[in-house]
């Protein structure tokens, strides 16, 4: 036998007896994981002719390197039964868990805007009195949040456009608003003078509309329940402003009227905490991946998505709509009790209608749910606000404070439910790749109306007495019906 032979021969011997031990090896591991003992013929049957044995019975080494592209083996693999069930359970409790504090952390910063929102209703004759300054010079109170609101609207757009939704770090924007809420908090419970105070609020209107805009942006892209989700969050929002009126009351006859913010800061001090301690500095993409989610909506056209959001005309649609909405909703909810206590003889408690209101507002965003899917987004805002605007005109004609405390409260109700309402529909009008974005300016731009409408308010009632809120209130109501004539039903191609 040659050096050729003898050495393929050992090249055989070797080949077959690794061959053997991993063959030997595997099955065991399988049989093992599987719970049984390995897998053994029985006595005087030999397993059959496998492509390995015919290979290995020709001579050369050429062939034997052949038997490298397909091996069978004997007995064929069993099935492998894997526990990724159950992990998926228990992963998908956890994912349940993590969602529900995400959405908590979410709930408690709109909790605190709605508690902002609502607390000037009862402090404005407060503030009147003390800095002896008129409704036009006292509704300057809104205005400089309108130019904050309006800024954190276009920076949370730029930011998402020049770093992607999911890249901007979700705590870090929550922590912006949070701060700048804190700070203005500070700077207002010692009741500073009129410029200084009414100058923080600038900072508070920049930090709510960059709060606003991705707390909304949040909610709506997720894959499930979103629609419910958005109108529990927005029911927070009721929640706080329910809250503040009630709070805000109790200081608006006090000498230290001005100490109502050290509660309000006591509050931004937990909403920093709970912001820092569930969202721990993540972009939102990590987020949604702890809670099991995929991440967030992927473009599929190119360019600039700043300006493609701006060139929608949907989107400013929606966002004029939310404006004169918000700035109704504050509205009310800020003049009311002057009104009440001018036109009505309304006396201390006059600040309870106030979270009337807003109580009406909370309850109807989570007791209406079923209603608004029965009847439809487009539909049932137009019916809501035509309710509302003949409950408002019995506010302006019926003389009487009890039947003015209760159409204020059930005005709260119908129009509670608008606002999570645009929200929902607003995702299913505009193309999915700019659906967050666009919320962002949406609800950012929208916010300013908090500012705005209350201005005017002030300006014209320092013309013509307070008596002209209610008919200025029924043009807002109406003007809402007029908007939403124009948003459109389903998506439309980019304009």
């Amino acid at each position: 036998m040659s050096t050729g032979e003898n050495s393929g021969g050992d090249f055989s011997r070797q080949y077959r007896s690794e061959l053997t031990t991993l063959s030997d090896a595997d099955e065991s591991g399988l049989s093992a994981s599987l719970g049984h003992p390995p897998f053994k013929p029985a006595r005087g049957v030999s397993p059959p002719d496998t492509p390995v044995s015919s290979i290995l019975k020709q001579s050369g080494t050429s062939a034997e390197l052949q038997s490298h592209e397909r091996i069978d083996t004997y007995p064929p693999p069993l099935p492998i039964v894997s526990p990724i069930a159950d992990i998926t359970e228990l992963q998908t409790k956890e994912f349940c868990r993590r969602s529900r504090i995400h959405f908590a952390a979410l709930c408690w910063c709109i909790f605190l805007e709605g508690w902002n929102d609502g607390s000037p209703g009862p402090l404005l004759p407060a503030l009147q009195k003390a800095y002896n300054v008129g409704f036009a010079v006292v509704s300057l109170f809104f205005v400089l949040s309108c130019v904050g609101f309006v800024g954190g609207a276009f920076m949370s757009v730029w930011l998402n456009d020049r770093f992607g939704f999911g890249k901007v770090i979700e705590c870090f924007l929550h922590l912006i608003w949070a701060i700048c809420q804190a700070i203005t908090y500070a700077i207002q419970s010692p009741a500073p003078p009129f410029p200084v105070m009414i100058l923080a609020n600038l900072l508070a209107g920049f930090g709510m509309a960059l709060q606003n805009a991705q707390a909304n942006g949040f909610v709506s892209s997720l894959k499930e329940h979103a629609s419910t989700k958005l109108g529990f969050l927005h029911a927070s929002y009721g929640l706080g402003a329910f809250a503040a009126p009630l709070v805000a009351t109790q200081f608006s006859h006090s000498r230290r009227w001005s100490f109502f913010y050290l509660i309000s800061l006591g509050i931004a001090i937990t909403n920093v905490t709970a912001l820092i301690t569930v969202f721990r500095f993540k972009t939102q993409d990590e987020v949604y991946a702890e809670s099991g989610q995929e991440a967030g909506e992927v473009g599929t056209a190119r360019g600039n998505k700043y300006r493609q959001i701006l060139s929608l005309k949907t989107v400013h649609t929606l966002a004029f709509f939310l404006l004169v909405y918000v700035g109704t909703e504050v509205t009310i909810g800020g003049w009311i009790v002057t009104f009440i206590i001018r036109e009505r003889g309304g006396g201390n408690s006059a600040g309870y209608i106030s979270s009337g209101f807003f109580g009406g507002m909370t309850l109807g965003r989570v007791a209406l749910m079923w209603f608004n899917r029965k009847i439809g987004v487009r539909n049932v805002i137009f019916l809501y606000a035509i309710l509302a605007i003949g409950l408002e005109i019995t506010v302006w004609v019926v003389p009487s404070m009890i039947e003015n405390a209760v159409a204020v409260a059930i005005i709260g109700l119908f129009m509670g439910p608008m606002y999570p309402l645009v929200m929902s529909h607003t995702s299913k009008v505009l193309p999915k790749w700019l659906v967050t974005g666009s919320i962002g300016w949406i609800a950012g731009f929208g916010q300013a109306g908090s500012a705005v409408i209350p201005f005017i308010t002030g300006v014209v009632a320092s013309k013509y007495s307070i008596n002209a809120l209610q008919p200025l209130l029924i043009v807002m109501m109406g003007t809402l019906i007029v908007i939403w004539a124009f948003v459109p039903r389903n998506q439309r191609r980019l304009e």
